[in-house]
């Protein structure tokens, strides 16, 4: 049966989680508050940090403390409904299971970011500075975004979404007892997530991972992929604008709100400068 087949067998949507958020809207209100500490210590933390395509990433512990929190800012939203669903079938009904849950989700994504960091520090430490602006980073950047937009078309991207957009189906299909298996769960939960986000996430290291705006971005394209009745328009939508913003970027990057392009700051600077007298 096909993923989409499936996404119209009852019980197999989103209709089961919705349900759920009401039963549970505390847990759901507790992870929303959750995520929105994590938005106001994401800014605290990354304040003038963002050099625009491919931002340094600081040191690794330095990087995977601040990209656990963004994990948890952007991606809590969007869990949500699995997570007060799983509450719900829970059968001990024990407030510990759901936050184990989502610290197994919070550990696979932490391990995406692992794999994130160590490939950029390999290539800085193998190429130099070819993710350089002014060398390869600018075209690197628009070929990330291409390459974003065309996964989204992909089977696989298809299967993952679908995974995603089917919370019931994905708990009744992986359960596990007790608080092992909350964790692994929440696991495999984050890794069928990675699967299906991946690309938007490489997408903002393309734009800037340190900029707040482009994590709003993403994180809202994530959240409208997932939640949305209309699947396939939500899936194209972010496909066109992956694309426009691969072409902006090699044509006119300065058109691209909130991004920043590197060296811009001096080329305005020199350009308001007095002319010099002869």
């Amino acid at each position: 049966m096909s993923v989409r087949a499936q996404d119209r067998v009852p019980g197999e949507g989103l209709a089961p989680a919705f349900a759920a958020v009401r039963v549970r809207l505390g847990l759901v209100v507790a992870l929303f508050a959750l995520a929105g500490v994590g938005w106001w210590w994401t800014a605290r933390q990354m304040r003038g940090m963002d050099e625009g395509p491919w931002s340094g990433l600081g040191t690794l512990g330095w990087f995977l403390g601040v990209w656990v929190v963004m994990m948890a800012a952007m991606m809590f939203p969007s869990v949500a409904p699995t997570v007060a669903l799983y509450s719900r079938m829970t059968r001990q009904r024990s407030p510990l299971s759901p936050a184990l849950f989502v610290a197994g989700y919070l550990v696979t994504w932490a391990a995406a970011g692992l794999v994130a960091f160590t490939l950029l520090t390999a290539v800085d430490r193998l190429a130099g500075d070819v993710l350089a602006w002014d060398r390869a980073g600018r075209w690197v950047a628009a070929g990330t975004l291409a390459v974003a937009a065309v996964y989204e078309l992909t089977p696989l991207k298809d299967v993952c979404l679908g995974k995603c957009r089917s919370p019931l189906g994905f708990l009744l299909g992986s359960w596990r007892d007790g608080p092992g298996g909350a964790l692994r769960m929440g696991a495999r939960n984050g890794a069928w997530c990675v699967g299906c986000c991946w690309a938007l996430m490489a997408s903002l290291f393309a734009l800037g991972v340190m900029s707040l705006v482009w994590m709003a971005v993403v994180a809202g394209l994530i959240a409208v992929e997932k939640t949305l009745p209309w699947r396939r328009v939500a899936t194209l939508g972010t496909t066109a604008l992956l694309l426009a913003l691969a072409v902006l970027l090699v044509a006119a990057p300065e058109a691209i709100p909130a991004l920043s392009v590197p060296g811009a700051d001096v080329v305005d600077e020199m350009d308001q400068m007095p002319p010099m007298d002869d």
